[in-house]
C-alpha cells in the first residue's frame, strides 16, 4: 500500500439515508475493536471487492466507496494489512480516539469518499 492506494468500504443499504451515505459507512463500533474493515484497492478492484461482500461473505452493500491512505493519514489514522480473514482485507484503526473524534474523523472519511463518488454499484452496470 502508497499514499495513494484506494481503501475500499462496502455500504450498507441502512446506512443510505434520503438517499445519501451517512458517516456511519466509515465509523467503526467497538464489536470491530474500532478497526474499520476495508478492501486494498491495490489488491482488489471495486467490483470484486463488492462480489466479494456480497457473494463471498454473504453480506449486504449497495455500492463502493473509497477513501486513500493518504486522505486516512491527513486524519492521523494509520492503516495496515489485515490479511486474517481474507488476502485483501485492510483495516483503518481508530483505538484510542474518544467518541467525539471517532465521529468527526469518520464524518471527513465520509465526505471525501462522496466527493469521490461511487467506485462501483450494482445497478449501475
Amino acid at each position: 500500500m502508497n499514499d495513494a492506494t484506494l481503501l475500499l468500504r462496502q455500504v450498507n443499504p441502512s446506512w443510505i439515508q434520503q438517499g445519501r451515505v451517512t458517516s456511519q459507512a466509515f465509523r467503526p463500533t467497538p464489536k470491530d475493536d474500532f478497526k474499520l474493515s476495508v478492501y486494498d484497492g491495490d489488491l482488489i478492484t471495486p467490483t470484486e471487492s463488492w462480489k466479494h461482500f456480497t457473494e463471498s461473505l454473504c453480506f449486504q452493500s449497495v455500492g463502493t466507496l473509497a477513501v486513500t491512505v493518504a486522505e486516512c493519514s491527513a486524519q492521523d489514522l494509520s492503516v495496515r494489512p489485515d490479511p486474517e480473514p481474507f488476502r485483501e482485507h485492510a483495516v483503518v484503526d481508530f483505538t484510542d480516539l474518544g467518541t467525539n473524534q471517532i465521529e468527526k474523523k469518520s464524518k471527513k472519511l465520509n465526505a471525501l469518499a462522496a466527493e469521490r463518488g461511487w467506485l462501483y454499484q450494482p445497478e449501475a452496470n
